[in-house]
């Protein structure tokens, strides 16, 4: 990215469920005001409407601690916005990043520790009939992104890094069969057993990591207004 142009991508096609991961590693210098994105979304022409999007967000700094926004947007309604600062320095190496999303659970997983959503179904129905296209891209987002730090353009052009990139998805071919992508079988093993929530090694990782690097989060800023949120209080959200 520089001053003129960002740059993105996006998949030839949609799913209907999943688990996908990604490697990234963000630019190895001050990129306070830029934002790195991986997502899922079942609006890749931006048309708005009732969309749905998964999101990572890797927010411009100029060095530690670095800063990792999860999002997600349910029928048109976002501000699920959680903030993490990295254990880890991102930008000198790569880092796995992945989305487990079946007919049980939403997880949103970092360097192998699910830290973000344990979603039961109920509550995310709607996610249930999206199509997700995935999209990756780095832009400007100085004027929110950085506290405020401005973009210094001598440092462009801004890299970002993506590799090793794995889906292992069913693919939504229309609303009538969308249902075959919700069945637990050897080929579509993310819809098994094993995945209908966090195992007590995981949902220990998640909690160590709300503890220790979660500093700002909507379930202590909008409980009211999020349903997940009033219907079980006792899991975890990250």
């Amino acid at each position: 990215m520089d001053i003129a142009a960002g740059a993105g991508f996006e998949s030839n096609v949609g799913y209907a469920s999943r688990y996908f991961q990604i490697k990234i590693k963000l630019p190895n210098k001050d990129f306070s005001g830029v934002v790195v994105a991986f997502y899922l979304t079942s609006d890749p022409d931006g048309k708005e409407g009732n969309h749905d999007e998964l999101d990572f967000e890797f927010l411009g700094s100029n060095g530690p601690p670095f800063t990792l926004q999860t999002n997600v947007f349910s029928n048109d309604k976002g501000g699920r916005e959680q903030r993490f600062h990295h254990w880890f320095d991102p930008t000198s190496d790569f880092h796995t990043y992945g989305i487990v999303w079946n007919q049980h659970q939403l997880v949103l997983c970092g360097q192998d520790t699910h830290q973000g959503f344990q979603e039961q179904h109920k509550n995310w129905s709607e996610l249930s009939i999206a199509k997700f296209v995935i999209q990756g891209s780095i832009w400007n987002g100085e004027t929110w992104a950085s506290g405020g730090r401005k973009t210094d353009w001598s440092q462009a052009p801004f890299v970002a890094s993506f590799v090793g990139f794995g889906v292992t998805g069913c693919q939504f071919q229309n609303s009538a069969s969308k249902d075959q992508c919700y069945i637990s079988s050897p080929k579509l093993w993310w819809n098994g057993d094993k995945y209908l929530g966090l195992d007590p090694t995981q949902r220990k990782a998640l909690q160590d990591a709300r503890t220790k690097y979660l500093y700002d989060g909507y379930c202590s800023k909008h409980a009211d207004i999020h349903k997940e949120r009033q219907i079980n209080k006792n899991i975890s959200y990250v």
